[in-house]
């Protein structure tokens, strides 16, 4: 059975049946999945150098309560996957509606993602961004091959979360401040 991905079709039974499978492409791949609302994060370690590292990501969840674990992705290809396969442990920092700047400079490439950033040690001893609405200090725990993407399964060791501010999102390839309607 072929995948079915309709552009602009609702999901009635008729499109269900997959003698009305049609290919799709990977841009439809791509905007389907974009219309799952996303908070934003942005994932900080240091390097085996001591170099401060982070980079924003959309794909965060839990993965366990016992034990505290939690996943994220990322694509093999990302010139900090060689950071994320070295180091033990890494923080999720999850971004607040007012960090959509500081978002945006950790995914820019060729720049100082660090330039102007204000940020604490954590108890792992790992950069923590002030700001953020939560915080999970995570020890690496496995990960696993997922086609062009890696996933990182993170024990947590430490986590803080901060009441009263909205969390940032993501949908549709743009940032969102405030709730989606």
């Amino acid at each position: 059975m072929q995948p079915v991905c309709p552009v602009n079709r609702s999901l009635s039974p008729e499109h269900l049946h997959p003698a009305a499978a049609a290919p799709f492409s990977e841009r439809d791949f791509r905007d389907a999945l974009g219309r799952f609302a996303t908070g934003v994060a942005v994932v900080t370690a240091l390097a085996p150098d001591g170099a401060k590292v982070g980079l924003t990501i959309s794909s965060f969840n839990s993965a366990s309560l016992t034990p505290p674990l939690v996943l994220w992705s990322l694509m093999k290809t990302a010139t900090s996957m060689p950071v994320f396969e070295a180091v033990s442990h890494y923080v999720v920092n999850v971004l607040g509606a007012p960090q959509k700047e500081l978002a945006l400079q950790f995914s820019r490439k060729g720049v100082d993602r660090w330039a102007g950033v204000d940020w604490q040690q954590g108890a792992s001893g790992l950069p923590l961004l002030d700001g953020a609405i939560a915080t999970f200090e995570c020890r690496s725990r496995s990960r696993h091959d997922a086609g062009d993407h890696v996933i990182l399964v993170g024990e947590v060791e430490h986590c803080s979360y901060r009441t009263g501010v909205a969390p940032l999102l993501y949908h549709g390839g743009q940032f969102y401040t405030e709730q989606l309607l």
